[in-house]
């Protein structure tokens, strides 16, 4: 089983009309801000920091950059032929690879395991952009690609991010820029509930080792000049606690 051809193209679509320039995405805010927040949470709690680290839905690599610096192996990995386009261009002394995936593909993820062996595994909001029927999927690979040793660290929209998506989204001046076409494109952000996540987690077998809420930075602006925060949540499993 595979993602749609729907999303797939939503993806593609996305990411060949996103401008270059740092920090146009809504999404791709500097590491300073994500990643290494992501990772000091992270680390604590991490088996073998020397497995191989997995940016699962990598986009243009701006954080799997930041991570190739702190870890001896990094692969980011995407459903999106073009954004692993963007994020090779952006690297061009190849600190971390880039691998073509689709998450949701049971075959996909075993083979990823079995050139990597075990492998700790990033994810910062895929899953809540997942289709419905793709989001157990999601964690099933995130469990196969953790085999026995590794962990994974999910930073996901909260639900109550949805209600303030919605409501950018229905200003009556529209969305804010780099909102916009995350609409256009029909990828739909906020629509896991907070409930859902662990009963993913424990239905691919691991544990959820530590959790908590934590503000998503985003690129964007208000109108009153202030920077664009969701709420969200952050968890780190395993397949042992």
């Amino acid at each position: 089983m595979s993602v749609t051809s729907r999303y797939r193209e939503a993806w593609e679509g996305f990411w060949r009309e996103a401008p270059d320039e740092p920090g146009a995405v809504f999404w791709d805010a500097g590491p300073e801000r994500t990643a290494a927040v992501h990772l000091a949470l992270f680390e604590p709690y991490l088996t073998d920091p020397a497995l191989p680290l997995v940016d699962l839905g990598c986009g243009n690599g701006t954080q799997t950059r930041f991570l190739a610096d702190r870890f001896p192996r990094v692969i980011g990995a995407d459903l999106s032929a073009a954004a692993l386009d963007r994020a090779r261009r952006a690297d061009p002394a190849g600190r971390a690879a880039y691998r073509l995936l689709d998450a949701a593909d049971k075959a996909d993820a075993e083979t990823l395991h079995t050139d990597l062996g075990d492998a700790n595994v990033y994810v910062r909001g895929v899953l809540h952009q997942c289709e419905p029927d793709d989001r157990q999927r999601l964690v099933d690979t995130i469990a196969t690609l953790l085999g026995e040793r590794g962990r994974a660290c999910l930073v996901e929209l909260a639900e109550a991010a949805k209600p303030v998506l919605m409501g950018l989204a229905q200003s009556p001046t529209g969305p804010p820029a780099k909102l916009a076409p995350v609409f256009r494109h029909g990828i739909a952000p906020g629509e896991v509930s907070d409930a859902a996540i662990p009963q993913y987690l424990g239905a691919s077998g691991l544990t959820l080792v530590a959790d908590g809420e934590l503000p998503l930075v985003t690129t964007e602006y208000a109108a009153d000049g202030t920077r664009i925060e969701l709420p969200s949540r952050w968890y780190v499993a395993g397949r042992t606690a």
